[in-house]
Formats: C-alpha cells, structure tokens, sequence
C-alpha cells in the first residue's frame, strides 16, 4: 500500500513537469531561439531632407477700417423740410439732391433783389447820361464844379448797382442753398429728419451722412522698435526687401479680401504714448464687405529671407518650452533643440538646431526617443499636411506579406487616416513674428 502511493506521487510529479514544459515550448515564437526572442530591428520613420527655401517676410498688423471719404449734410439756409428726395442705404451720386427745404420766401428775394438791380441799373444810366452832356457843355453853360458833382452822382449810382448786384447773388444762393445735394458719391445714412420739421442754418446736428466705402482705408500702427530691427536685418542682408510692399486684408472671419492693397500714408512720427506709428492703407472694396469701424488684420510683406522650414507637426514643446524635433542621422534619432523666428503657414522658420541636407522624421514619431536606431523612409507631405508615400522597405518573406496585406480594400484608406495633419513647407505662406 504504502508502495502504491509513491508510484502514484511520482507519476503525478511527472505529468506536472510534462504540462510545464509543453507550456514553455507553446510560449517561444516559431522558428526563434530557445529561451526567448531576438533584438529589435531599427524603427521605420518617414523623413524629409531640410533645404533652404526663399520664404516671404509678412508682419501681421492689426488695425480699423476708416471710411475714404465722408460728409455730414448740414442746412445752409432756415426753413421748413419740403422734401426727402433719397432712399437710406441706396448708392448716390455726386450732385444728386437729398433734401428740399421749402423756398417761397427766397424766392421772393431773389426777385426783390432783382427789382433793386434794375432800378440802380436805372440809376447809373441816368448819371452816365449828364456826366456826358456836362463834359460837353463844360466852360460855357456848366462850370467846373457842376461836371464834378454829376461825376460823384455817376460813381454813387455804380456803386449802388454793385451793392444790389451781390444782394442778387446772395438771395440766388440762398435760393439753390434750399436744395441740399451730396458732395460726394457713397451711401446715405438715414436722415435725421423728415418731411415738414424745420431745420436751421448751420445747426449741430446733420441731417445725413454719405459715406463713400469704395475704396476703404485701414489705418494700423507699428511698432517704431520693430521697424528699426526690420531696417538693421535690411542693412545686415538678411532680409531682400522687394519692388513693391504687399498688403493682404483679413477678415474678421478669417478669410483673406481678393486684391492687395495700396500704401496711402507712411508714418511719420512716433506716438509719445504707444510709441506706434500710424500707416494708412487703401483697398478696393466694390462689393462693400468693409464698412467703417470694423477690427481688421493686415498682412504686410516686406520682402524675402532665406530659411529652413521645419513643419510644425515633426516639433514639440520640452517641459521648458524649447521646441524640440528629431533628426535622423547615421542610422540613429537625435532629439535637436530649434530656434526659431516666426511661422510661416504651418512650419517654423528655424535659424539654428538644424542644418540643409538634414533628415527631419516627420512620421513614426510615437514613443520615439533621442538615440532610438532608425530606418529612414523618404516621405512628402501633400497641400493638406497628409504623409505620402509611405513605403515599407522591408524585403523579407514577412515585409512582402505586409505588403500584400497593406494592398487589401480598405489598408490604404486606413494608412491615410491614420496619418496625422502636417503642415506643406511651401514658400507661399505668411510668416508671423
């Protein structure tokens, strides 16, 4: 008996050990060493080779849309509004009438004045007509003094016409003054008054206002500080002024107003509380998308610089706030610290940490770290920031089955989605400081 249960403790025990090593055996990959699997091949990152790119240098201004022209209609004459001749809000000319004031009575001046023109027309006639008979008779029937007094009589009656004449001139004034006409081309505001309210001369208070937004001017300030730092990298040769300065207009919404714009008013003195200086721009705004007083970004384009272009979506932020990227070299990732001096579009303008000819890995970026052996894949990145041709350069019997697998419906839709936005390092975009 006693016999029985060793030989059963010793089938047990080796059953035990047969499950334990069935379980081991089951645990090793096929067709690996014994006792655990190889070392990890390189990591596959896709990379793009940094190169010097002519980059356009764009100071981004804020500023206030002003109106080119506007004109407050203020009554000349007394009277009682006759008529409101203009619909608010529709185009005018100028010279078109907007108010009529009610004329009856300069009309009546107008033709008293005329009557008093007449009879001092009357006047000088009749002084002309015996100064001319006196020079004739002068030594014989009319003395000298007689001559003089018909003379003085002449110059008082001419005198008495042309004090009537510009009481004529005065009255018609008044007369066409009772017509108020837009001295400019724009658009009406709505009128402060209507028909049958009195209005008097010169009053405070405008009638309307015509305000002419084609073309608009936005006037924004500028730092005098900047503009002497834009000079000195100017005169160091690091910055290619151009022909001509660009203006590009933001809107508040976001979108970028077709045309560029003109420079009307460069500073010329520097703000003693703001230490900014206010440049006025115009652009043409024939469909009225700028109205006075809107906030309003300008782009202003001073000229060109040459830069590297790294895209922001290879770089990150260290704990300390440095910008960071990975560069592959000699088979190896080595973590750079960059500087840079602006954006431009959605890439850095990098001045230091990394050189042309660079490989900058911009995919396969995940729990990368610096000295992580790598395997560069050359990539582009396409206009809406997509990692393109992405290519496994594996040639084993298991990188052509990954391949083949990556080629079934729906692996090359998966590939794209899984690629995250970049930003195209194209030397169209806008450089910020």
């Amino acid at each position: 008996m006693r016999i029985g249960r060793r030989a059963g403790l010793a089938v047990a025990r080796g059953l035990l050990g047969a499950m334990l090593l069935a379980g081991v055996a089951s645990a090793q990959p096929v067709g690996g060493p014994p006792g655990g699997g190889g070392p990890e091949g390189p990591v596959e990152v896709g990379t793009v080779t940094l190169s010097p790119e002519q980059v356009p240098y764009t100071l981004t201004l804020p500023g206030r849309a002003v109106a080119s022209e506007e004109a407050d209609l203020r009554p000349r004459v007394s009277g009682v509004i006759e008529e409101v001749a203009f619909r608010p809000g529709q185009p005018v000319e100028a010279g078109d009438l907007l108010f009529r004031i009610e004329d009856d009575s300069y009309a009546v001046a107008v033709a008293a004045a005329e009557a008093s023109v007449a009879g001092a027309q009357a006047s000088v006639a009749t002084a002309q007509a015996t100064v001319t008979r006196y020079r004739s008779l002068e030594g014989s029937a009319v003395t000298r003094a007689d001559l003089e007094t018909a003379e003085a009589t002449l110059s008082q009656a001419e005198a008495a016409l042309a004090a009537t004449e510009a009481t004529l001139s005065s009255a018609r004034l008044d007369l066409e003054r009772t017509e108020i006409r837009s001295p400019i081309a724009g658009l009406p505001s709505v009128p402060a008054v209507s028909t049958g309210e009195l209005v008097t001369a010169n009053q405070s208070e405008a009638l309307a206002t015509v305000t002419r937004l084609d073309p608009i001017y936005v006037d924004v300030a500028e730092s005098s500080a900047r503009m002497l730092r834009i000079r000195d990298r100017i005169d160091d040769g690091e910055l290619a002024p151009g022909e001509v300065l660009g203006f590009g207009l933001v809107l508040e919404t976001g979108a970028v107003l077709d045309g560029q714009g003109t420079l009307v008013t460069p500073g010329t003195q520097v703000s003693t509380t703001t230490g900014t200086v206010d440049i006025r721009i115009e652009f043409a705004n024939p469909d009225r998308l700028i109205l006075p007083g809107q906030f309003l970004r300008v782009e202003a384009t001073l000229g060109t610089s040459e830069a590297l272009l790294v895209p922001q979506r290879a770089t990150s932020r260290a704990a300390n706030g440095a910008l960071t990227a990975f560069v592959a070299r000699d088979g190896t990732a080595h973590e750079v610290t960059l500087t840079s001096t602006g954006s431009h579009r959605n890439a850095w303008i990098v001045t230091d940490g990394v050189e042309p000819g660079d490989l900058l890995i911009v995919y396969g970026l995940s729990n990368l770290r610096d000295g992580a052996e790598v395997q560069a894949v050359p990539v582009t990145i396409d206009a809406d920031g997509v990692v393109r041709d992405l290519a496994p350069i594996d040639t084993s019997a298991e990188g052509a089955a990954q391949s083949s697998s990556a080629e079934e419906p729906g692996s090359g839709e998966a590939q794209q989605a899984e690629a995250p936005t970049a930003p195209t390092p194209a030397a169209s975009a806008t450089v910020r400081e």
